[in-house]
């Protein structure tokens, strides 16, 4: 009786580990990867679907540092308290250099991203 508990113990837990990484692959983070030049990004738009995302900026001799803005389409973009402040860089990102921001969350919607340090337009990013 005590193997029989015991494999029945072994099955469970392998198939709830099993569910738990399967659903944790579900909300596996991607990454969204930006390159500036001077005045500008060189994606100039994009379109993903909805889940968790790290943005990977790269400054591509485009200024001394550079970073990223992401607003929702229709907020303010002037005002801080509207950034979405998980998609950050960790670091200003130098000349020649790579920086990313934290996991950041989007839903079905648009928003806008922007460099305030490297002055660029304002870009669509649509989430769909």
């Amino acid at each position: 009786m005590k193997k029989v508990v015991s494999i029945l113990a072994i099955v469970l837990a392998f198939t709830f580990n099993s569910n738990a990484q399967d659903k944790m692959m579900d909300k596996a983070v991607k990454t969204i990867a930006l390159e500036q030049t001077p005045g500008e990004f060189t994606e100039k738009g994009l379109t993903v679907s909805p889940g968790t995302y790290v943005f990977e900026i790269s400054n591509n001799n485009a200024a001394e540092k550079v970073g990223l803005v992401l607003v929702k389409k229709g907020d303010d973009a002037s005002k801080p308290e509207n950034h979405i402040k998980t998609a950050y860089v960790t670091a200003a990102v130098a000349k020649g250099k790579t920086e990313k921001s934290n996991p950041t969350t989007l839903e079905a919607g648009e928003y806008v991203y922007f460099c305030p340090l490297n002055p660029t337009p304002q870009y669509t990013l649509t989430v769909q």
